[in-house]
């Protein structure tokens, strides 16, 4: 059957008669034919006006059926053209010529994609997250339940009073106040009535971009800041609110990451900035949702100040944190968290709320900086051209609540503002709820930017947002809670965090003794561990804590590969069972930590005689050199206590003479 196709192009909007089984190159022949100097190599299609181009050479092996293109449907096609001949260079008319001729024999070579497979596009080879695999084979249809008063039908029927709903049903979001989709709900709201096949061919979406395109599609003149002209430059910008947002709701996996996080401006005043470590997980709250569990939170090298705080992003540290929190069973950087907490002047036992309605929630200074974060934290998508869409990195701020408490409230910078702080455009002002839309430069384009909202009389009116407009256009808000039976990840909580020298130190030696307190020098071997469970679950307890693994990564004497067994097994561990240990038993830097931790645990003790082999009290014991002159005693029992390293500060043996730890003399 024959079917209809609409191409709309510069030129203007053609209709091609093509069957169903006809490959895209057929496609491109006919748009290169609509034209005069058409370059085929540079034909892209795309089912939306701007946006979403793919090329039509990334095609080959596929037919019209398969990019999802029915009856009367209509694409976008963009192309340039082919430099023209000057018209005194008549010899060289003749060179194309034998070049159409000698192609006739290699004709037969375009039927090749056919039995080979096609190249992959640049979506179709993306990992994404385990959360969008898991909804993308889920229909996430909202099921109902049957109503007594319209239902006339039997338990096995259906009608339109009780059969499922849409994700993305309009109505069932305002009844149950969600007031974003979710991101697979958006996605499913882009192909409705599309196939599969068709949403693999075509991505229903496309990131932003409001920077001039360089070089212009055009190709008529020089690129910016030289021309300029309608097909390169970004269109007008109209502010709105975000329908969707990547992430749900944020869950902290246990309230004392909350309280441990604290700590340290309850001792200092100072503010803190953290790292969120976590996964994303569904959430069944929101139709097709998606949450962000928080299992740690991790604090980078920072400066704190009363009313702010000092940072260097991206640290030293950063790719080795990425990688250890890879090897905790999959988690990742999910967002960050900080501090603005100012005692009140009339009773310093509760907070000034100065972040409400009537002032701002999320400064534009934050916002650009969330902004910034979450274009480099990208989220890997099959479902948009270039691989990735927008990103599910958050933005977490503990204030003071109009009770003089403490509240946790999350955010993500829209859309928009990514594309326009990636488009520098935008900048922070001094009143915090306003943002600056900066000066066009030779070198910096700004398109009109406008923003709507009700006037006192409740008409919409539209105005421009130069010079500046309210940060609030730029924020999607994000819920937050706390799980009801927490089961967190990392089980330990006692050793000290990172990065807070004066308050919290880390030294080797805190967790020498405690293994030494826990008897794991004798857990040597798998069997060790079998023939001992309990010592071996404290054990794994123990280690079970993110700042601690972060630690030992750094202290030099556990290899990568050590480092990776004992992540895995200490994350979310089974207590039940054995197998953790017994895997990190095996290692040899757990034979080295061990053997360091033996040199501090003290000599057992021997056990008292019974009075029936002395003849006396049990509590009575003869010294045994009771008869032995001072002078003559040994040598070795003289010397006692321990001598600190000066470099590593590892505590070694009073008589020790190089550190067992760097290796440096001890003088």
């Amino acid at each position: 059957m024959i079917q209809i196709i609409r191409v709309r192009s510069k030129d203007g909007t053609f209709r091609f008669d093509l069957d169903p089984k006809a490959s895209a190159g057929e496609l491109g022949k006919k748009i290169a034919e609509s034209a005069v100097n058409i370059d085929p190599s540079t034909i892209t299609i795309s089912n939306q006006p701007r946006g979403g181009e793919t090329p039509l050479s990334t095609l080959d092996g596929r037919t019209i059926a398969d990019l999802g293109l029915r009856h009367g449907d209509m694409i976008f096609a963009g192309y340039d053209y082919q430099p023209e001949v000057a018209t005194n260079t008549a010899p060289a008319l003749s060179v194309p010529a034998p070049a159409v001729t000698a192609a006739a024999p290699i004709a037969p070579a375009t039927a090749e994609p056919t039995t080979s497979a096609p190249a992959k596009r640049p979506w179709e080879g993306v990992k994404e997250d385990p959360v969008d695999d898991y909804w993308r084979t889920k229909d996430g249809k909202i099921p109902r339940e049957r109503d007594a008063q319209f239902c006339k039908h039997g338990a096995n029927a259906m009608c339109d009073y009780c059969m499922p709903l849409e994700p993305y049903d309009a109505k069932y979001h305002v009844e149950h106040s969600i007031k974003h989709l979710s991101y697979w709900a958006y996605l499913r709201s882009k192909t409705v009535g599309a196939s599969a096949a068709a949403t693999a061919g075509l991505p229903p979406l496309d990131n932003l971009s409001y920077r001039v395109k360089i070089p212009c599609p055009s190709g008529t003149h020089a690129p910016w800041p030289a021309g300029i002209c309608s097909k390169c430059q970004p269109s007008a910008i109209t502010l709105q609110p975000q329908p969707f947002r990547m992430v749900d709701h944020v869950e902290f996996a246990s309230s004392t990451l909350i309280d441990r996080f604290l700590t340290a401006w309850r001792k200092t005043g100072m503010q803190r900035f953290g790292l969120l470590i976590g996964r994303y997980e569904p959430y069944p709250e929101v139709p097709m949702g998606i949450k962000a569990v928080v299992e740690a939170i991790h604090e980078p090298p920072q400066e704190g100040e009363v009313d702010g705080l000092t940072l260097g992003l991206p640290w030293d540290d950063e790719g080795r944190i990425n990688q250890l929190a890879g090897e905790c069973k999959g988690l990742q950087m999910v967002g960050v968290i900080f501090t603005d907490l100012t005692p009140d002047d009339q009773d310093r036992r509760k907070l000034l709320c100065k972040r409400h309605a009537d002032s701002f929630f999320l400064s534009s200074l934050e916002t650009i900086f969330a902004a910034t974060l979450q274009l480099s934290h990208p989220n890997p998508s099959r479902a948009a051209p270039s691989g990735t869409f927008s990103s599910r990195f958050v933005t977490c701020v503990l204030s003071g609540t109009p009770e003089g408490g403490i509240d946790v409230a999350c955010y993500q910078a829209s859309e928009q503002a990514c594309a326009m702080v990636d488009a520098d455009i935008i900048e922070a002002s001094v009143e915090p709820g306003i943002v600056r839309v900066k000066e066009e430069a030779p070198s910096r384009y700004v398109p009109d930017v406008f923003y709507r909202y009700k006037n006192e009389y409740g008409l919409d009116v539209q105005q421009t947002a130069k010079p500046s407009f309210p940060v609030e256009y730029l924020l999607v808000n994000v819920t937050h809670g706390f799980p009801t039976n927490p089961s967190p990840a990392f089980i330990s909580t006692a050793f000290p965090i990172e990065n807070r020298q004066g308050i919290e130190n880390q030294d080797i030696s805190k967790v020498v003794s405690e293994l030494s307190r826990l008897g794991a020098n004798a857990v040597l071997s798998p069997r060790d561990a079998r023939t001992n469970p309990a010592k071996a679950q404290q054990i794994i307890a123990y280690l079970s804590d993110w700042h601690l693994l972060c630690f030992l990564g750094t202290v030099g004497i556990l290899p990568p590969e050590d480092m990776r067994v004992i992540a895995a097994a200490v994350t979310a561990p089974n207590l039940k069972s054995t197998e953790g240990m017994e895997a990190i038993a095996k290692r040899d830097g757990w034979q080295t930590l061990m053997a360091i931790v033996g040199t501090q645990s003290p000599p057992a003790r021997p056990p008292p005689q019974s009075s029936a082999d002395v003849g006396m009290d049990d509590e009575f014991e003869i010294p045994e050199d009771f008869d032995m002159p001072p002078d003559t005693a040994p040598a070795a029992e003289a010397v006692t206590g321990t001598k600190t390293c000066p470099h590593c500060t590892f505590d070694n043996p009073a008589d020790a003479t190089d550190c067992m730890i760097c290796g440096l003399p001890m003088d």
